[in-house]
């Protein structure tokens, strides 16, 4: 071997050498050299209590004392009412209770969507409780026609009736909407109607504020006998409407509610106004001006002889406001122009 071959094999030898040689590994930080993150030890969740069980409450109890003094006690707004007067059907509808009412009685034919409800026949004489109790009513409503025997009838049923009383004044009209609101869970509906109502009358005063002058006005009801009519004295809300509207009811000195008065009276009190609460029975302006000595009578005279709906006039309901309104417009021509 020359020497120059065997000095390439130790060149050879030490790059192989060099090549399988491990590196030096590069420190590592010790752990002391580190800064922990701290991690906060876990909290223990204790466990969640299982709700103790309650008692439902027991609902509240609406209890309400009628205008003649009887009390009924109701868990929950009625849904199934039954009313025996025309007023207080008026009423319901007017507050928007109507869809409540599952009975009215044959007099009660106001509004139209009252006519939809069934039928349970006149109270003039007995009262039909087998066809209200048909009907399971949940209240009873009945005005101050319903006499407080028939009343108490049902109440012997062990129904529940509240019984309400006649308006004597505006203001009395508008608290019988709102007990019935309180008994139908229609305060809010009972209230926007009563400012209204409220807003119209206070527009008749005004409009007939500038005459102190009181029209002498005869509210006919029933003229069968022409020569004693039936009229309406003091103490009616006719009564109070004909002074309301700026008139003077020449028959408010009779007693009781409904009187006749005879043809001589009626020409010495010469009324300057004649309201025909019996023009739907076919007493019209022309008929009346035929009877005999009536010729004498300035309304007759004047052409002054209007009909009426003697419903508007003589239900307490919320139209005693649309009687006003045309009464004035009656007496008053003048002031409505």
């Amino acid at each position: 071997m020359t020497r120059k071959l065997i000095f390439i094999i130790a060149i050879l030898a030490l790059a192989l050498s060099a090549c399988t040689t491990p590196a030096t590994p590069t420190e590592m930080p010790t752990a002391s050299e580190v800064d922990p993150t701290e991690v906060p030890e876990p909290t223990a969740v204790p466990p969640t209590p299982e709700p103790e069980p309650t008692e439902e409450p027991e609902p509240e109890v609406m209890i309400f004392t009628d205008d003649f003094g009887h009390t009924i006690e109701l868990a929950e707004y009625p849904q199934r009412i039954v009313s025996i007067s025309a007023s207080t059907t008026e009423i319901l509808f007017a507050i928007g209770a109507g869809d409540q009412v599952v009975g009215r009685d044959e007099y009660s034919l106001y509004p139209e969507a009252a006519l939809e409800v069934e039928n349970v026949g006149a109270l003039w004489g007995e009262v039909p409780t087998e066809t209200i109790l048909a009907l399971e009513p949940d209240l009873i409503v009945a005005a101050q026609i319903i006499s407080e025997e028939q009343s108490q009838s049902l109440r012997d049923l062990g129904l529940n009736v509240y019984h309400q009383g006649n308006p004597l004044t505006y203001e009395d009209l508008y608290e019988n909407l709102r007990d019935m609101a309180a008994l139908t869970g229609h305060g809010a509906e009972a209230e926007a109607l009563i400012t209204d109502l409220d807003t119209r009358v206070q527009g008749v005063m005004l409009a007939i504020a500038p005459s102190s002058y009181l029209v002498p006005t005869f509210y006919e009801l029933d003229a069968t006998d022409p020569s004693s009519p039936w009229t309406t004295g003091a103490g009616t809300f006719i009564d109070y409407i004909i002074s309301s509207a700026g008139g003077f009811n020449v028959a408010s000195s009779l007693e009781g509610d409904f009187a006749q008065i005879s043809g001589e009276e009626l020409i010495d009190a010469n009324p300057e106004v004649i309201l025909l609460a019996d023009a739907l029975y076919g007493i019209t302006p022309e008929s009346v001006a035929e009877r005999p000595g009536w010729d004498v009578i300035a309304a007759v005279q004047n052409g002054a002889i209007y009909p009426i709906d003697p419903n508007m006039m003589s239900v307490p309901g919320p139209r005693l406001v649309d009687a006003l309104e045309e009464t004035a417009k009656l007496l008053h021509p003048e002031l409505f122009e």
